[in-house]
């Protein structure tokens, strides 16, 4: 496959990944990622290998919060490098309404062959994924 151009690699992230994930649609966001997918919350100094380890970490997110909101994306995509740098806002809402504190994070995103091969989360307050 040829490298994905800029844009590409940002619908990529933003609508591809990041709208799906705000829309629960857990099939769509793993879409995104090859099976052997790499993912560190650095935040919480862990990783999950593997596709069904992503999937575990977005089912603890999807059943945690009522609706998620991930916007206002500052973007730097490196179609050379096939890089994604992502900083963005986001909002939690409990089952109950209440909300968690809002955050500022950063995801930085590597690609092979169109999908997500490894990725870091970091983000500004107490993680939310485990």
């Amino acid at each position: 496959m040829s490298k994905l151009t800029r844009q590409q690699l940002i619908d990529l992230a933003v609508t591809s990944y990041f709208g799906n994930v705000d829309k629960k649609n857990m099939d769509a966001v793993l879409a995104c990622m090859h099976d052997d997918i790499v993912v560190t919350v650095q935040t919480a100094n862990h990783d999950h290998d593997g596709i069904e380890g992503v999937r575990n970490m977005f089912e603890t997110l999807f059943t945690t919060y009522k609706r998620t909101w991930h916007g206002d994306f500052e973007v730097t995509a490196d179609p050379e490098n096939q890089t994604v740098a992502t900083r963005f806002n986001v909002t939690l809402e409990k089952p109950d309404g209440t909300f968690d504190p809002p955050m500022k994070n950063c995801n930085f995103f590597y690609v092979r062959n169109g999908k997500f091969f490894r990725y870091y989360v970091f983000m500004n307050g107490v993680s939310v994924l485990p």
